[in-house]
């Protein structure tokens, strides 16, 4: 007997067959199944996105709210502003009574008119400090600033006076060393010219150079005594100098500085300028 052939019964068979089917081709123990599955309920996500856009609508809202918002010191700062700017009225009891007296607004306050004209301005305190707090500050640091002034003129002069007595060391080593240099020309002038008229000693042990053939033992011998007869004679070198110079012009007639040998004592003082170096300048 045939069967007769019926399209539902084809199709739910060919349903069940495939289901069938792949029961037995799928492990229930691969990764697909042990992994847990994201959440794909339906409208989750738009439910995310309303409350972010919810929270960050309130977070303007605030930030619009704080912007408009005043600080107390502002609002009183911009009340204290308004009521500067405003004359004063008839309302108010003091201007009344000032034009009971004959007070006009615009004129200078005073029987004779000779009164401020403008009032007087108001300072308003904004610190926690006492009264005379700020004046207090004020003189401190005007004093610390003075202190600082006077500190750097002192140090100034200071450095102006070391560079002075810089300079004047510096010069005085300069003059000693130029009397010592006049010296040695007037002790070398004065050897050269004893020799010549055949003096074989010196007036003066420091009249002559010593001589160079000396040896150091014998150059020893005579610095110590040297040195002993300056220091009981206590000569300096200028006073040496001036000596020195003076003996040249009376026995050889002669200057060191002009470096010339005059014929005789009118020639020496009508052509020699003076017997000291600053003569010859």
């Amino acid at each position: 007997i045939r069967r007769a052939h019926s399209p539902e019964l084809n199709r739910s068979e060919y349903y069940c067959r495939f289901k069938l089917n792949m029961a037995e081709e799928e492990d229930y123990m691969s990764d697909s199944f042990i992994n847990v599955q994201e959440d794909v309920r339906p409208g989750l996500p738009m439910l995310r996105q309303i409350r972010e856009a919810r929270r960050k609508e309130e977070k303007q809202q605030e930030a619009n709210v704080k912007s408009r918002q005043k600080s107390l010191k502002e609002e009183e700062q911009e009340r204290r502003d308004i009521g500067l700017k405003n004359a004063l009225g008839c309302e108010n009891k003091g201007f009344a009574l000032l034009q009971k007296m004959g007070y006009k607004s615009g004129q200078a306050l005073g029987k004779s008119g000779d009164g401020i004209v403008e009032p007087i301005p108001l300072n308003v305190k904004t610190g926690k400090s006492g009264v005379g707090h700020e004046t207090l500050l004020k003189r401190k640091a005007e004093e610390k600033l003075e202190s600082y002034r006077r500190k750097i003129h002192m140090k100034n002069q200071a450095q102006e006076k070391a560079a002075e007595q810089f300079r004047m060391r510096l010069k005085t080593k300069q003059d000693e060393m130029k009397l010592e240099g006049d010296l040695r020309r007037s002790q070398r002038a004065c050897q050269q010219l004893d020799a010549q008229k055949n003096i074989q000693v010196p007036r003066e042990a420091w009249y002559w150079l010593r001589l160079e053939e000396e040896t150091e033992e014998e150059e020893e011998e005579e610095k110590e005594q040297d040195e002993d007869e300056y220091t009981s004679e206590d000569l300096s070198v200028l006073e040496k100098l001036q000596i020195l110079t003076s003996y040249l012009r009376q026995e050889h007639l002669y200057c060191i500085w002009c470096g010339t040998a005059y014929e005789d004592k009118e020639d020496l003082s009508s052509n020699c300028p003076g017997p000291t170096s600053a003569d010859h300048d």
